[in-house]
């Protein structure tokens, strides 16, 4: 189906009304939710939005939770978001977090106690947006196995780097600890589909290419040892600093009526108080690296749809369009 973006983000806001958000988190969600899928992100859009949709229903995400946010310091800030979204704590802090960043040169921004955050580069990509290089990490439920272990001890454990640059779109890097991310392996199940092998592992430990086998046993890291490693320091960061729960204890995310308790960790930096020009220079290495060297830069693919989608809007199936509109018609009647 095919669906202007105005469309989009009016069902979506019913439909989280309708699954029990307030107005504050339906709006936040809705936003977070339609940026992904305009972007290209189709596993962390609409078809992920179902999944939010049904933790609000069945107490996973508390709609009307009030985040509490604290200064512990003059450049950071601390949320709970006692079992609500992740997104309306930082969307409370932004202002301040970039206030802070431009005044002290960094600032930091770490949350507990939430549903887990979808596309962390939604989180830097706003913050790069107001001229600040960031870095994001977060966690959620266990189903990363760990450097010599063949059992989940990590969640995928995304990470996520943005950075400013002149005249054009940021630089956004969003990437998981893991070979690929969940949301995958989950779709290759409901579409009957293998996976590639150095995905994921059995319940027994053995390498697999069946992704229901894999949803029972454990994903792989990307790159082996380093990335887990990768995974420990965004866990660190992510749950450790914050007080949120390490992925060994977070519930799981689908069902259940406990909330995951996951963290959030986002770091911003003023660049320009270091150098000036940096924008500039950022501009024109970016360009070098792409049009000399053939170098893929992230970040750009994502603004070029979401400028198509703003003109043409957004394709998505009926089924998924269907699922949201079931929760739509609850906030209607």
């Amino acid at each position: 189906m095919q669906l202007t973006l105005a469309q989009a983000t009016g069902l979506c806001r019913m439909a989280a009304l309708g699954a029990g958000a307030n107005e504050e988190a339906a709006r936040s969600l809705t936003a977070s939710i339609i940026a992904a899928e305009a972007e290209g992100l189709s596993t962390v859009g609409l078809s992920h939005f179902i999944d939010y949709l049904e933790a609000l229903e069945a107490g996973r995400i508390d709609g009307n939770a009030d985040p509490a946010i604290t200064r512990p310091a003059l450049a950071v800030y601390l949320s709970d978001a006692r079992g609500g979204l992740a997104h309306i704590g930082f969307d409370r802090t932004i202002d301040d977090l970039v206030k802070a960043a431009k005044l002290f040169g960094v600032s930091i921004f770490s949350q507990k106690n939430a549903y887990t955050c979808g596309a962390l580069g939604y989180f830097t990509g706003r913050l790069a947006e107001q001229g600040l290089v960031s870095f994001a990490a977060t966690n959620g439920p266990a189903v990363l196995a760990g450097s010599g272990s063949v059992k989940p001890v990590y969640c995928t454990n995304p990470m996520s780097f943005a950075s400013p640059a002149a005249d054009g779109p940021p630089l956004v890097i969003d990437q998981s600890s893991s070979a690929t991310a969940f949301v995958n392996i989950r779709k290759a199940a409901e579409e009957g589909k293998k996976i590639p092998e150095g995905w994921a592992l059995d319940a027994s430990g053995n390498p697999t290419t069946d992704p229901a086998a894999a949803m029972k046993g454990a994903m792989l890291a990307f790159g082996g040892q380093r990335g887990a490693n990768i995974a420990l320091m965004v866990e660190v960061l992510a749950a450790g600093i914050s007080g949120a729960n390490w992925s060994l204890d977070a519930p799981w995310f689908t069902d259940g009526a406990e909330s995951p308790g996951t963290g959030l960790f986002v770091l911003a930096i003023e660049p320009k108080l270091l150098d000036p020009n940096f924008e500039r220079r950022m501009k024109d290495q970016l360009e070098r690296l792409r049009r000399r060297y053939g170098v893929h830069i992230p970040g750009r693919s994502r603004a070029d749809a979401a400028e198509k989608a703003k003109a043409r809007g957004i394709t998505t199936s009926r089924a998924v369009v269907q699922r949201i509109s079931e929760f739509a018609e609850r906030y209607s009647a």
